[in-house]
């Protein structure tokens, strides 16, 4: 058989790449501790579960659910987004259902992307914002991030022959995999940059709720937002280039359920709603029932989560510092990323295969998300601080 071309930058994944050395773990009768994956291990709140739970016996719900059906759920997420932000969205217009973010990050490429016109990605970067431009048949100008300019993309650094063919650059913050985050002030920079080149302007934002306390001052408090970290709408507040993904997978711990939005630019959410129109329907109802409890239910959750994914950032952070191992404290997420020790500073890959096959501690390569992520390695915090500090012991022994 022969297959498109476009598959071709899809057959390296770092994700599948890490299933396949763990696999290998197990069978040689390892125990493996996976801190590879960033899939939160904490249940979706009881209020959350009944709403579904509810629906199931309703069978009004059992059938397709058309965009119109959706309302409910697109009028709890601008109400949320009015709320967070202060910024007021119509639902009916500026907000699109998705199968999780990356359906969106995916999707949305087919809508903007020409074959050969350019995408500006961070590198290092989460790799379905790739698979969407490749899908797309679009090229990929990589914006190297470096822990010197806070891992943020220079813009002045893409060439001028680049730019001329760009169609879209997409952002991430706080980001994985450094965990960087970004304030209001580089997003407006992000935004007149945009306006100037006509770029349509894409910010991923899964984890707008995983932010530690001491990054408040990072929020704008002009707007009475009650995020600590800024919305890219908060910079473009006319919605004249832009559009934002979230996902409830971090912040309500539904990344099973697979639900999340767009919401921004009226014109992009259109275009994005019609290549979703050819590809599929909406989820179950019932699905977005739980969504909406989520958004417009008690927030407690999602406090106790943080205040779950601090600790156990504390924890890891305390115990890599005790090995010797000096890696900065993230503000924001679920990951740690470490720069790895000078010996395995150019081979993030091997480093990551042979620490779960003598010790069975699984990690995410740094190459794996970009080459700009070489020389470093992701830690996803998705266990509980004994189990973390298990693995920093058996990290301790491979190092030594």
């Amino acid at each position: 058989m022969q297959f498109a071309k476009r598959l071709q930058p899809l057959q390296s994944n770092v994700f599948a790449d890490m299933d396949r050395a763990k696999a290998v773990a197990l069978a040689a009768g390892r125990e493996v501790i996976d801190l590879s994956l960033g899939s939160s291990d904490l249940p979706a709140e009881a209020h959350v579960i009944e709403a579904i739970a509810q629906s199931l016996h309703d069978r009004s719900t059992h059938g397709y659910l058309l965009f119109n059906g959706t309302l409910g759920f697109r009028q709890a997420a601008a109400k949320w987004y009015e709320q967070k932000f202060g910024i007021k969205v119509d639902p009916e217009t500026e907000v699109l259902p998705l199968i999780g973010s990356q359906e969106g990050t995916a999707h949305l490429p087919l809508a903007i992307l020409n074959p050969g016109d350019f995408a500006l990605l961070l590198d290092p970067g989460y790799p379905s914002h790739a698979g969407g431009v490749y899908l797309a048949s679009g090229q990929i100008y990589p914006m190297p991030l470096r822990a010197e300019n806070a891992f943020l993309p220079v813009f002045a650094e893409i060439p001028a022959p680049v730019l001329a063919q760009s169609r879209m650059m997409v952002l991430s913050y706080p980001h994985n995999p450094t965990a960087a985050i970004a304030p209001l002030s580089f997003f407006q920079e992000a935004v007149a940059f945009c306006q100037e080149h006509n770029l349509v302007l894409v910010h991923d934002f899964p984890y707008v709720d995983l932010v530690f306390g001491e990054t408040g001052e990072w929020a704008d408090s002009s707007d009475n937002s009650k995020s600590l970290v800024p919305s890219i709408l908060q910079a473009d507040r006319e919605k004249s280039v832009s559009i934002e993904f979230f996902t409830l997978s971090k912040s309500y711990n539904m990344g099973g359920f697979r639900i999340g939005y767009a919401i921004g630019n009226a014109q992009l959410i259109n275009a994005l709603r019609q290549v979703k129109a050819a590809v599929d329907f909406n989820q179950y109802r019932g699905i977005l029932n739980g969504a909406i409890a989520a958004l417009t239910g008690p927030q407690s959750g999602v406090k106790s989560a943080v205040a779950t994914f601090q600790g156990r950032r504390d924890a890891f952070i305390s115990a890599l510092h005790r090995i010797g191992w000096n890696v900065p404290i993230p503000q924001a997420t679920m990951y740690i990323w470490a720069k790895l020790p000078s010996a395995w500073s150019q081979n993030s890959i091997e480093f990551c295969t042979q620490l779960v096959k003598q010790t069975g501690v699984a990690a995410s390569p740094g190459a794996g998300f970009g080459k700009s992520g070489e020389g470093y390695v992701r830690f996803a915090l998705v266990h509980e601080p004994p189990l973390l500090e298990t693995a920093v012991e058996r990290i301790a022994q491979f190092l030594h």
